[in-house]
């Protein structure tokens, strides 16, 4: 072998070990990788291969739409599939769709402003700025949006000139907790929960000083806010509550009957109030809710009878519920928030008596829902920080 030879052979094998040193610096990132992929946050759908929702699918049934009990099957609108229209909230609530408008209105709460989402643009804006941190929204048989509002701790009506209406804010002289969900009802009134979710920093405002939901005083309530806030304090144990057409607010189920009540819906007739109960809040002294939704019956003005309706335990798994909604058949279409268990986020869907027939997987915690859309068919899910939809083959019982 001559010099030069000798000289290329060193060259080829020094290269080949950088090469294989280069090799095995790679295999340890990607052990690396793994490693953290292993330690990193577990995806919350299991569908295989893994999916964008940001993307068309192009499987003719969507395989997050899952059929549980065969009566489901006649929901499930095939050709179309889960949508991801929006993402960039915070944390999102309170959908309703204004047939009129035919716009999606929601909460981000903690980003104290409502969305909307047009339907003839197809995109996300905001709507109002802001919003005092409102949770719920619905429209009522006349085509007005209802919000209830976590930082004034009240409902209110936007007008079509405009104008606001204080709809409640307080409860026998004491100022409501934080209003979370309202309901109208063809006699013209307003059903709605006051839960305590938004006394606290991140969805409302704390007690002044020594309230319930800042008992040491060491949160400053005042902080961000106009200089006529921050000297609310929680006076009201949690409830489902009455707006009379007059204006007049009756306590219609208290906290020994639906603790901490969330979400709630009635019933396509009318003659059932569905109310869903989730965990113990700010300033709660009892035990709080288990995540389960209740079934009460609707006598004119009233109440009765309480019953459970479903704890949401799906395969072992808790499926906790936060909002809800009844197609025309009766079934109750409810948001499910399962944590970490993976596949179980998203929509639980019960028949009437109480069955679950079906579940949408969703790759985040969801929230609450609506049916909208022109012909109300299309189920808008807020989830976490995004806003998902997909076409089913039923409509929505009630407007908004």
């Amino acid at each position: 072998m001559t010099r030069a030879q000798d000289r290329d052979e060193v060259h080829v094998m020094s290269r080949r070990g950088a090469v294989k040193a280069l090799g095995a610096v790679a295999g340890a990132a990607l052990a690396g990788a793994d490693l953290f992929a292993q330690r990193a946050e577990p995806r919350s759908t299991v569908t295989n291969p893994p999916r964008d929702f940001d993307e068309p699918t192009t499987y003719f049934s969507d395989p997050d739409v899952l059929t549980v009990d065969p009566q489901f099957g006649n929901y499930v609108q095939p050709q179309n599939a889960i949508r991801r229209l929006w993402t960039g909230g915070q944390w999102l609530e309170g959908p309703a769709w204004s047939g009129q408008g035919r716009y999606l209105v929601f909460s981000d709460i903690p980003n104290n402003r409502q969305m909307r989402w047009s339907e003839d643009e197809g995109r996300v804006g905001v709507f109002r700025f802001p919003a005092n941190n409102s949770n719920g929204n619905a429209f009522d048989f006349q085509g007005r949006q209802l919000s209830c509002e976590h930082l004034m701790r009240r409902v209110v009506r936007y007008e079509h000139d405009g104008s606001v209406t204080i709809l409640a804010d307080n409860f026998g002289g004491k100022r409501l907790n934080s209003p979370n969900d309202v309901v109208p009802h063809p006699d013209g009134s307003y059903w709605f929960t006051d839960p305590p979710y938004g006394g606290g920093l991140f969805e409302g405002q704390p007690d002044a000083p020594g309230g319930p939901t800042n008992p040491s005083g060491r949160l400053n309530p005042r902080l961000g806010l106009p200089p006529e806030l921050g000297t609310f304090r929680r006076e009201l144990p949690t409830g489902v509550y009455r707006i009379d057409p007059g204006g007049k607010v009756d306590l219609v189920a208290g906290e020994d009957q639906v603790p901490d009540p969330n979400g709630l819906v009635f019933s396509p007739d009318y003659k059932r109030l569905y109310v869903i109960t989730t965990g113990k809040g700010p300033g709660d002294t009892g035990p709080g809710g288990m995540g389960n939704m209740h079934v009460l019956d609707v006598q004119g003005t009233r109440l009765s009878r309480a019953m459970p309706f479903t704890d949401f335990m799906v395969d072992g798994v808790k499926c906790g519920p936060d909002g809800a909604r009844c197609d025309v058949d009766g079934n109750l279409w409810c948001s499910s928030n399962a944590g970490r268990a993976v596949g179980y986020n998203g929509v639980t869907v019960w028949n009437p008596q109480g069955r679950l027939i079906g579940r949408i997987r969703l790759p985040e915690v969801c929230a609450n829902v609506c049916f909208g859309g022109p012909k109300r068919n299309r189920l808008f899910m807020v989830a976490s920080q995004s806003l998902y939809a997909v076409f089913v083959n039923t409509q929505g019982a009630a407007p908004g």
